[in-house]
């Protein structure tokens, strides 16, 4: 039964163009041609990348981290086994009513329980050690893989002349260049599959499990049918843009609000040239239309666009955020991720309240002794009216 799926699956119609055989790709003369058994090092290499990102994060990101004064936040709350309880089997999110009650029951104000829940439920969200370090390693790997794509690709010429990534498919030879970029490039996405558990969940959890399953189903599927230089293309063009996205993101972390402003604008304009300009006009030009030049249609070639179009369609959603960012950085001076949860803003209202209510707590400490709050003594007469 196996072995009739895999010889159905296998077929050339599926992945080659008319008139082309698997034997025709076999390797001959020293020239090496792609093969699925290729992909199967892609799984080994994503846990090796895991392991050196724990390492990486241990000893390179975190002091990085340090040396910018971001600490691991300690969020100290005092225990209370009702309010514990209430948390854990109830909700996190108490309403009114609920706060009002369990005010009743712990001899608490309401705004005691108020922010003994904000506390709480800041200790299980990640801290900006752990963004800052994700974020690193992220920035870390499109930059090494960026560099190593322009190395590969500079002197290639279907990077120049787009007519040359279908001169003799699918007869092109694998490059050692091209081998290892893409079983790179796909181990890592791998790694950021098997890790998004660990990772920090955003809003757009869904849309990132997608792209990385988009993102491996292509490159897999452009090995197999051996769309090579095209898809060294699409890796190269996405890669550009995520080196300043990382960047923005850690000197946010890091509270360098004017340097993650520039980077954060950087990365829009490049985000919007490669993927709204460089991306349709370029390469989906490329697959699209100029392989009806050499070949009648078939179905890989159909495929593989409609591959491209999904992720085309992930490049409008993410650019809907990115312009949403974009209004803030303009309109309000800042920018925060709107996709994350709002774990930083109940950060900073608990740190307000906190400070307003330490303010507030020592004016009256001063009053009752008869001091005002820059600790003067103030005579008697001499109260302003």
């Amino acid at each position: 039964m196996f072995q009739k799926f895999k010889d159905w699956f296998w077929l050339e119609k599926f992945w080659l163009p008319p008139t082309i055989k698997w034997s025709d790709l076999e390797d001959h003369d020293g020239l090496v041609f792609v093969k699925a058994s290729h992909l199967y090092m892609t799984i080994p290499y994503a846990l090796l990348l895991m392991i050196v990102r724990y390492f990486f994060e241990k000893f390179v990101a975190t002091p990085l981290a340090n040396a910018f004064g971001i600490q691991k936040a300690v969020h100290k709350i005092k225990p209370n086994a009702i309010l514990e309880n209430f948390f854990k089997h109830s909700t996190s999110q108490p309403s009114h009513n609920d706060v009002y009650g369990l005010a009743k029951k712990c001899n608490l104000t309401e705004r005691q329980v108020e922010r003994w829940f904000r506390s709480r439920r800041n200790q299980d969200r990640p801290c900006r050690m752990k963004k800052f370090r994700e974020s690193c390693w992220r920035f870390t790997f499109y930059l090494m893989i960026t560099v190593a794509g322009v190395a590969f690709l500079y002197d290639k010429p279907w990077a120049y002349d787009l007519w040359e990534v279908w001169r003799d498919y699918p007869k092109q030879p694998l490059l050692p260049s091209q081998y290892w970029y893409y079983i790179l490039e796909m181990s890592f996405y791998w790694s950021l599959l098997f890790s998004l558990g660990s990772d920090i969940k955003r809003k757009d959890f869904l849309a990132h499990v997608i792209h990385h399953l988009a993102a491996i189903s292509l490159m897999s599927f452009s090995w197999c049918a051996n769309y090579i230089r095209s898809g060294t293309l699409v890796m190269l063009v996405h890669d550009v843009s995520d080196i300043w996205l990382e960047s923005a993101k850690m000197f946010s972390y890091a509270g360098w609000k004017q340097t993650c402003n520039a980077l954060f604008l950087i990365f829009s304009i490049v985000f919007f040239i490669s993927r709204f300009i460089i991306f349709p006009f370029w390469i989906l030009y490329c697959t699209l239309i100029l392989p009806l030049h050499y070949l009648e249609p078939f179905f890989s070639y159909i495929f593989l666009n409609l591959q491209l179009m999904i992720l085309q369609g992930l490049h409008l959603y993410w650019g809907y955020f990115i312009m949403k960012m974009l209004n803030r950085c303009i309109f309000m001076k800042s920018i925060q991720d709107v996709r994350s949860d709002n774990e930083e803003e109940e950060e900073e209202e608990e740190e307000e309240e906190e400070n307003e209510e330490d303010t507030n707590s020592k004016g009256t400490e001063y009053l009752k002794n008869g001091l005002g709050t820059n600790s003067h003594l103030i005579p008697n007469g001499q109260h302003t009216r």
